[in-house]
């Protein structure tokens, strides 16, 4: 191949059009963190006097920024308004909020911010954050399956966490024989990926 031929080669190549730098950017495409809150839910399930009761919390807002590509740069915040809560009636949505439960007057809000996300394989990860409820704080880990579809991905989750452990339900309540210390919480999350720049 004679030099002419090589360049007349490299002279054709620079006018074919090229695929937008846009389409291969890391960032933008990545990051799932416009959360849909008409699609996400907080659900709890306590036992009283060896009965499952089902309830959830219907006012929250989660800030979620999670990274597909690299996944331990994900965060979490969770602010939960306890004034929210539905716990099976409207006797026990006004019982949960005095003081020897949720004190709803001097703790109004339940928060959780994560401080680590790690990949346990697949679609499976492992969140670990700070839980406070009632002036207390504790961490908390639970597993989490992401399911991804087009723009938008699926989170949920579930971990079991001891009410005693942050004063809900004191005095008399604090007998586990009338409700059960455990407390089963569940969440579904549904967020948007980051719009392009």
């Amino acid at each position: 191949m004679t030099l002419r031929t090589v360049l007349a080669a490299a002279l054709f190549a620079a006018t074919l059009p090229m695929a937008p730098l846009t389409a291969v950017a890391a960032d933008a495409p990545a990051v799932f963190d416009q959360v849909q809150p008409a699609k996400s839910k907080i659900a709890f399930v306590f036992t009283q006097m060896g009965v499952p009761v089902e309830g959830q919390f219907r006012k929250s807002k989660v800030d979620l920024a999670f990274d597909a590509v690299a996944p331990a740069k994900s965060t979490v915040r969770l602010d939960l308004d306890l004034s929210g809560i539905d716990a099976g009636s409207s006797d026990a949505n006004q019982e949960v909020g005095g003081k020897a439960w949720f004190d709803l007057k001097n703790f109004p809000t339940a928060t959780f911010v994560s401080s680590s996300v790690k990949p346990l394989g697949g679609n499976r990860y492992e969140m670990t954050g700070k839980l406070s409820i009632k002036g207390r704080t504790r961490d908390v880990t639970t597993p989490i399956v992401v399911t991804q579809a087009g723009n938008t991905a699926k989170f949920d989750g579930n971990f079991t966490l001891k009410r005693l452990e942050f004063g809900i339900g004191d005095g008399s309540w604090s007998d586990t024989s009338i409700v059960a210390d455990e407390v089963k919480v569940s969440f579904h999350v549904e967020a948007d990926r980051r719009a392009a720049k």
